[in-house]
C-alpha cells in the first residue's frame, strides 16, 4: 500500500485525504492546529459561537462526493438545512429583494419587486447559467491541466463557452438581460469571490451565481465549522491517521530527487518525527509553502508576481438585543456606489468610499450560537490586500467605528458582549499571502492552466491542493482541488519504487 502525507487539515486537505483513502492509499493528515478546519475555524467565547472562515455553503453534492469517496454518509455526518431565502438584499433606496430557492419562487419575487419583463428575463437567465455550469464544471473546473492546450482538448465544450459569451464580461452580460439595476448587482456581486469587479470579471464566473442563487445555500447543524469536523470523521473512519497539533517542518527527499516524506514537530514531549511517504500533498498558501518548505525552489512566476484578490475585514460581534425587522441568515447591504467603489478597492488599493457589506446571523437559524436575548453577527466589508495603500495600524480602529455606526443605522443589536475584528494583517499572520484569504485573483491569465499547477515537477511526488492552485477560491473549488490532487497522486504513485530510501532534507519550517 502506498503512503501519502497531506499537509493541512483544512477543507482542501480533508477532501484530499478522503479521496486518497477511498482509493486505497495509506494516508497521514498533519495539522498544526489542535482541531481540523484551517480557514474554516471557530471561536467559542462568552457563550457565543463564531465561524471564522467561510459562511456561505453551496453545492452540497460536492460534499457528498468527498464523504462518499471515504465511504461515509453525508446525511449522518453533517445534517444541514437549506436557507430560504438564501440572502436578503437591501439597497440604499430602502428596498429589498429576497433570493428565494426554486425557479418559481424566485421568479415570483422578481415579478413583484422588479416587474414582469425582468421575471421573463429570469426565465431565460437560469438556463444560460445552468448551461454554463454544465459545460464548465467537467471540462474546465473539475479537470487537471498540463498545458494551455488542454483548454481545447474538448473543442465542442470550448466552442459552447464562446457561443454562450462565457469569455465576455459578467457585468455587461447580466446588464443586457435585466433592466432593474438591483438585480444586476444581485447576480454579479459573486465576482468578488473570484477577486474581480463584476464589470471586468469573465462571464464564465456566472457559475458562482449559479451555485449561490440556483443550487441554493445551506447551513450545517453546529455552524460552518461542523463541515471540517464531518470530513475529518469520514476520513478517520476510513483509516486516515489524523495528526493534530503537529507542524510539518521539513520536506524529506531521496538522493535521486523525489519526495520521501516529511519531518514534523510533534511537540515538546515527542519532539521531531519523520513520516516516510511516497507522495506529499501540501495545502498551505503557495507562497508560504515555497518560503518555508521548498526554500531551494523558486516559486512559479504567477505566485511571485501575480495579482492577488482583495481582502476583507471581518468583525465577529456577540451582542444583546433584537434584530431589525426582516433580517435573515445572510443579509447583503448594497451601497449606492458600485463601479467607483470597486475601482477604489481593486485599482487603487483603497477602502471602498461607499462599501457594500454582508451581515450573517447564524444565531437566527441556530439559537445555540448565542445566549438567550443575544445574537452572533458576522460582519464583512471588502478591503484592499496588503499591496494596497491602507495603513492598517491606523485604519483598524476607524473601520471598527464605521462598522458599528453601520450596524446601528441598520437596526442590528450593538450592546456588545464580545468581539473579534480580523483585518489583512491578521490574515497574513494566519499564513495567507498579501493578507487575503482569497488567494490569487481569477483573471484569465490566472485561471485554469494559467493558475499555479497542483504538481511541482521539480520535486517528483510533491503536489498542491487549496485555493492557490486549480481550480481556485471558495468552498466548492477547494473541495474539487482535493479530488484533483488525489487524482495526480494516484497517477504518479505506480511509478514510485516501494522502498525505504536514504533521505536528505530541505531546510525550513511551516
Amino acid at each position: 500500500m502506498s503512503r501519502v502525507v497531506v499537509i493541512g487539515a483544512g477543507l482542501a486537505g480533508l477532501a484530499t485525504a478522503c479521496h486518497l483513502s477511498g482509493s486505497g492509499h495509506d494516508v497521514t493528515l498533519v495539522e498544526a492546529e489542535d482541531a481540523p478546519g484551517g480557514r474554516a475555524g471557530q471561536i467559542v467565547r462568552d457563550g457565543f459561537r463564531f465561524d471564522t472562515g467561510p459562511t456561505v455553503l453551496t453545492m452540497r453534492s460536492l460534499l457528498e462526493d468527498v464523504v462518499g469517496a471515504a465511504g461515509g454518509d453525508l446525511d449522518a455526518l453533517l445534517p444541514m438545512q437549506r436557507l430560504d431565502p438564501a440572502y436578503r438584499a437591501t439597497y440604499s433606496d430602502g428596498s429589498e429583494i429576497l433570493v428565494r430557492h426554486g425557479h418559481e419562487a424566485m421568479r415570483a419575487e422578481i415579478a413583484e419587486k422588479s416587474g414582469a419583463a425582468d421575471a421573463a428575463a429570469f426565465d431565460r437567465f437560469v438556463p444560460w447559467l445552468k448551461r454554463l455550469y454544465e459545460v464548465e464544471m467537467p471540462h474546465f473546473i473539475d479537470a487537471n491541466f498540463d498545458t494551455p492546450l488542454d483548454l481545447v482538448r474538448n473543442p465542442r465544450a470550448a466552442a459552447s463557452l464562446v457561443t454562450m459569451g462565457g469569455f465576455g464580461r459578467l457585468g455587461p452580460a447580466v446588464k443586457r438581460r435585466f433592466t432593474d439595476d438591483r438585480l444586476r448587482r444581485l447576480f454579479t456581486f459573486q465576482a468578488m469571490y473570484a477577486g474581480l469587479p463584476p464589470s471586468s470579471a469573465l462571464a464564465i464566473y456566472a457559475v458562482i451565481t449559479y451555485m449561490d442563487c440556483i443550487e441554493g445555500v445551506y447551513f450545517p447543524d453546529g455552524g460552518m465549522a461542523a463541515v471540517p469536523h464531518a470530513l475529518a470523521k469520514a476520513a478517520t473512519d476510513n483509516g486516515v491517521d489524523l495528526r493534530l497539533g503537529q507542524k510539518v517542518t521539513r520536506v524529506l527527499r531521496r538522493p535521486d530527487g523525489p519526495v520521501a516524506g516529511v519531518e514534523i514537530d510533534a511537540g515538546p514531549i515527542k519532539g521531531s518525527e519523520k513520516l516516510m511517504a511516497d507522495a506529499v500533498v501540501c495545502t498551505l498558501d503557495l507562497p508560504v509553502a515555497y518560503r518555508h518548505l521548498l526554500p531551494d525552489l523558486a516559486p512559479p512566476r504567477v505566485v511571485r508576481t501575480g495579482d492577488y484578490s482583495p481582502s476583507a475585514v471581518v468583525w465577529h460581534v456577540g451582542a444583546r438585543g433584537d434584530l431589525p425587522a426582516g433580517a435573515r441568515h445572510h443579509n447583503i447591504h448594497f451601497a449606492d456606489a458600485w463601479d467607483s467603489s470597486f475601482d477604489a478597492l481593486i485599482k487603487q488599493g483603497r477602502m471602498m468610499p461607499d462599501p457594500s457589506r454582508l451581515v450573517t446571523i447564524p444565531s437566527l437559524t441556530d439559537p445555540t450560537a448565542a445566549p438567550d436575548g443575544a445574537h452572533t453577527l458576522y460582519v464583512l466589508e471588502p478591503a484592499p490586500n496588503l499591496d494596497g495603500v491602507v495603513d492598517w495600524r491606523s485604519q483598524r480602529g476607524r473601520t471598527r467605528e464605521e462598522l458599528l455606526a453601520f450596524l446601528e443605522r441598520e437596526g442590528y443589536p450593538t450592546d456588545i458582549v464580545t468581539e473579534e475584528l480580523v483585518d489583512p494583517l491578521d490574515w497574513q499572520a494566519q499564513g495567507m499571502e498579501r493578507g487575503t484569504p482569497f488567494a490569487l485573483a481569477h483573471t484569465f491569465a490566472q485561471t485554469g492552466p494559467f493558475r499555479p499547477s497542483n504538481v511541482e515537477k521539480r520535486l517528483p511526488g510533491f503536489f498542491f491542493a487549496g485555493s492557490g492552485t486549480v481550480p481556485g477560491v471558495g468552498v466548492p473549488m477547494v473541495l474539487v482541488s482535493g479530488r484533483l490532487a488525489a487524482e495526480r497522486v494516484t497517477s504518479y504513485l505506480p511509478t514510485v519504487p516501494r522502498r525505504q530510501p536514504r533521505i536528505t532534507t530541505t531546510e525550513g519550517a511551516a
